[in-house]
C-alpha cells in the first residue's frame, strides 16, 4: 500500500521558517515527480514545487512564482523523504500543504497519482 505522510506544519509568524517533510512508502518514486501543492480555504489547489528526475542522479526543481526564492524542495531517496524548506513565510502562504507523486511526471500540471493527507501551515501577520 502506497502512503505519503506529511509533517512539519504549524503556526508561525510572518518572516519565520518551516520545513515540511513527506515520507513515502509502498513503492519506489525515484524516477517520478515528487512535490507539493497547497489549498487555502475557499481557494483552488495551487501548485507549489516539484522535483523531477533528470536522469542518473540528477534532479531538477521547479517552483510557483509566488514561492520562488523563498521555498526550496529537495528529496532524499535513501530515506524516502521529500522536503519543503519554507523561508520568509507570508500570511498568503497559509494553507493545507499536500505532498504528491506523479508517475507520469505531470505534477507541474497538478496531475498526480498519490497524495498525502496534508499538513496545516498558518502564518500570522
Amino acid at each position: 500500500q502506497v502512503q505519503l505522510v506529511e509533517s512539519g506544519g504549524g503556526l508561525v509568524q510572518a518572516g519565520d521558517s518551516l520545513r515540511l517533510s513527506c515520507v513515502f512508502s509502498g513503492r519506489t518514486f525515484s524516477g517520478s515527480d515528487m512535490g507539493w501543492f497547497r489549498q487555502a480555504p475557499g481557494k483552488e489547489r495551487e501548485f507549489v514545487a516539484v522535483i523531477s528526475w533528470g536522469g542518473g542522479i540528477k534532479y531538477f526543481a521547479d517552483y510557483a512564482d509566488s514561492v520562488k526564492g523563498r521555498f526550496t524542495i529537495s528529496r532524499d531517496n535513501a530515506i524516502n523523504t521529500v522536503f519543503l524548506q519554507m523561508n520568509s513565510l507570508k500570511p498568503d502562504d497559509t494553507a493545507v500543504y499536500y505532498c504528491a507523486a506523479s508517475l507520469n511526471n505531470r505534477l507541474r500540471m497538478m496531475e498526480y497519482d498519490y497524495r498525502g493527507q496534508g499538513t496545516q501551515v498558518t502564518v500570522s501577520s
